[in-house]
């Protein structure tokens, strides 16, 4: 099958009917191979963000997996926003809750940021502050696998590994990816 006919998202950004699965289908996470689509939804995204939120959105960047060309990845498209204040959700959240966004998670963890989803593809929205840590990690991270041939296939072997277990959470998922993210990660001077 064509990657334009992937099922893997929508091609033009349509509305997705019924819910998508945020995480395991049959108890799987799907991996699948890098779809040169992923970059053009991101900017439809981005604009569509930019659109709700003008300047007050400091930053928008394409993260995570679908961001590395030639990647195997969950076909969830990762976006970075940094704003001012993520916890003055009265200056961001009305405006992307009418471009389709939703509140999904709000973590007060070893990191603070919120996450919100998209309804016309599948969008993992990370919203953090501007003096926070994490949004120069994912940089890192990304970056690496985009220079480093040989991380980037070790994490892409790794994470079809996981994609072939069964898992009761997406978190489970995530927490089992964390160790060769760490070991990766210990390549890249200051990077947290």
């Amino acid at each position: 099958m064509s990657s334009l006919k992937s099922p893997s998202l929508p091609s033009r950004g349509e509305p997705r009917p019924g819910p998508t699965p945020q995480g395991p289908v049959n108890g799987r996470i799907a991996i699948v191979p890098h779809d040169p689509k992923w970059p053009y939804l991101f900017r439809q995204e981005a604009d569509r963000i930019r659109g709700a939120l003008g300047e007050r959105a400091l930053t928008i960047e394409h993260v995570g997996s679908t961001a590395v060309p030639g990647l195997d990845a969950r076909p969830c498209i990762d976006v970075l926003m940094v704003v001012d204040d993520p916890d003055d959700g009265s200056t961001y959240l009305p405006e992307l809750e009418r471009a389709g966004y939703s509140m999904s998670v709000r973590s007060t963890d070893r990191v603070e940021y919120r996450l919100l989803k998209g309804s016309r593809v599948n969008v993992n929205l990370f919203v953090f502050s501007e003096n926070c840590a994490e949004p120069r990690r994912m940089r890192a991270f990304r970056d690496l696998l985009i220079a480093d041939e040989e991380a980037r296939e070790r994490y892409a072997a790794f994470k079809r590994e996981l994609g072939e277990r069964t898992w009761e959470r997406l978190q489970d998922y995530i927490d089992a990816r964390n160790g060769i993210v760490a070991e990766l990660m210990a390549r890249v001077p200051d990077a947290g």
